[in-house]
């Protein structure tokens, strides 16, 4: 062999010693997330569900989901999609060992659906993932007009036992009590009790709300952000707020947390990694002790 054949194999041998080694390391990196998502996140087959907004799609979903996938909670992220009429296609599958797998929801009727219509839609995608995976329990995640969604769900089935147990929910930019501009009262106050002073013909519907949930199962954590002047531009923290005169006394606990400056505003509270991190901590963080959790970034994080 020519001492240049030779120098040339060697280095080719050389490579592909370097390239194995590297995949020995990236494995043995991978299986060292895994195992610290082990220890940081809970490992379960709860599905958390995600409802984007008012002539929105599930991209609006998008990034809250991969939040969660890159901060190693789940690997799974499948959505379904609802046309008008109500028949739900789920693009993906969840594996039978998935570990808090994602679904995100995309309304084909984003624009004309009534809030009624917007419960039976959300009631026809569970149906969907408990009849193609068996589920027994989910979690629901909501922002803007999906929260209409959530809670005319549970007003209408959320007493059906038959239907997987809602766990936990979180609630981002609710307009419970009304929109600026649109049909929000002016000059709302809310009394000790969370009660609006004036309320809209779609909240004096949700009165009853809290009666078909059933009694201290949920746990609620109520995001909305305010840029000033409280709000986020398009609805007023005073009516994200209401939602807790609805359920207090009703869900097992309900977390109220503000997002405050450019990125509380409406729409990018669904980009930011301010609702992200205590998302992720309140869906699927382990306590470290009474006083603090873990966060999605691996740090300790202050309860809220």
């Amino acid at each position: 062999m020519k001492k240049k054949d030779l120098i040339f194999s060697l280095l080719a041998m050389l490579g592909l010693v370097c390239v194995g080694g590297w995949h020995f390391i990236s494995q043995n990196q991978a299986q060292a997330v895994k195992a610290e998502a082990r220890k940081t996140f809970i490992q379960s087959s709860r599905p958390t569900i995600f409802f984007h907004g008012w002539g929105s799609s599930s991209r609006a979903e998008r990034h809250m989901a991969n939040a969660a996938k890159n901060a190693g909670v789940t690997q799974t992220i499948i959505e379904a999609k609802v046309a008008e009429d109500g028949t739900v296609t789920l693009k993906g599958t969840i594996p039978k060992d998935a570990v808090n797998p994602i679904v995100l929801v995309n309304f084909d009727n984003n624009r004309g659906a009534s809030t009624q219509d917007q419960g039976n839609y959300a009631y026809a995608v569970v149906k969907a993932l408990q009849d193609t995976y068996g589920i027994t329990e989910m979690n629901m995640v909501a922002h803007s007009y999906g929260n209409m969604a959530i809670v005319y769900y549970m007003l209408q089935h959320g007493s059906d036992t038959s239907l997987p147990k809602l766990v936990k929910q979180v609630d981002i930019a609710g307009h419970f009590n009304g929109i600026i501009g649109i049909d929000e009262p002016e000059n709302i106050t809310l009394d000790d009790e969370g009660k609006p002073s004036c309320m809209t013909e779609s909240y004096q519907e949700l009165l009853s709300l809290g009666n078909h949930y059933p009694q201290g199962q949920v746990e609620v954590l109520n995001i909305f952000g305010n840029t000033g002047k409280g709000s986020d531009e398009r609805v007023t923290n005073l009516s994200s707020q209401s939602l807790g005169y609805l359920l207090k006394g009703h869900v097992k606990s309900i977390q109220e947390k503000e997002i405050s400056g450019p990125d509380g505003q409406h729409s990018k509270l669904h980009e930011t990694a301010l609702v992200d991190e205590p998302m992720i901590v309140f869906l699927w963080g382990k306590w470290v002790d009474k006083n603090t959790k873990i966060s999605s970034r691996g740090c300790l994080l202050e309860i809220f």
